[in-house]
């Protein structure tokens, strides 16, 4: 994505604030910061960014944190994305902010850069999650159906049973290549594949229908 991003930083630390601004690459440009869950939800109306990165853990309002700044802004969701940041890796935190509204959950160990690249994947529609905080957010909204009973499941191969199954869990298509063995290159044409056949149109999609058939 090579247009210039706009996000809102949420998070009652200003050490950490100034240090993700300063981790951030050039595609993205913070038009706005939060402390509280009251001035959260006045930033981002009045700023509407393409994505927020929003800390669980928030002082003010009811107490309800990132998943109120969440119900704050639902009115904006087809237009501005919100990506859950946070030290908490806790399955209740993951599932809560995902109910709210978020389309992705990463903790703050991870790089510059890969925040870099989580923020550019939710705002093209991809859902983004740290790997095995993926598996909370399926067994969470999973059903019971079983896989095999699936008739779309039957449309696909096992390789791209793989790959769809490791894309749904948040893995970008470097990190899927390096756990199959294969191209990045081949990982692409097998997600075109998949989507083509579950006729889905990206990423955050084939997550939804992922976690709708509990398929981890």
């Amino acid at each position: 994505m090579s247009e210039t991003l706009r996000v809102v930083v949420v998070d009652d630390h200003a050490i950490f604030r100034s240090g993700l601004k300063a981790d951030l690459d050039a595609r993205i440009t913070v038009a706005g910061e939060a402390a509280t869950v009251e001035e959260a939800i006045a930033v981002i109306h009045a700023e509407r960014p393409d994505v927020v990165l929003l800390d669980v853990h928030l002082p003010g309002g009811r107490g309800g944190g990132g998943a109120e700044v969440l119900a704050g802004c639902a009115e904006l969701f087809t237009a501005t994305r919100f990506l859950a940041l946070s030290v908490s890796d806790a399955a209740e935190d993951v599932v809560t902010v995902i109910r709210a509204g978020a389309r992705g959950y990463v903790t703050k160990s991870i790089s510059g850069a890969q925040i870099s690249d989580a923020v550019a994947r939710v705002a093209g529609g991809d859902a983004v999650f740290s790997p095995r905080l993926a598996g909370f957010v399926l067994d969470a909204f999973g059903t019971q159906a079983a896989i095999s009973a699936d008739e779309d499941l039957d449309l696909l191969s096992a390789r791209e049973l793989e790959v769809m199954r490791l894309i749904a869990r948040g893995y970008s298509y470097k990190e899927v290549a390096k756990d199959l063995f294969i191209s990045v290159k081949t990982v692409e044409t097998h997600v075109s594949s998949v989507l083509r056949k579950l006729q889905l149109s990206n990423r955050h999609e084939l997550t939804r229908w992922a976690v709708d058939r509990r398929i981890l």
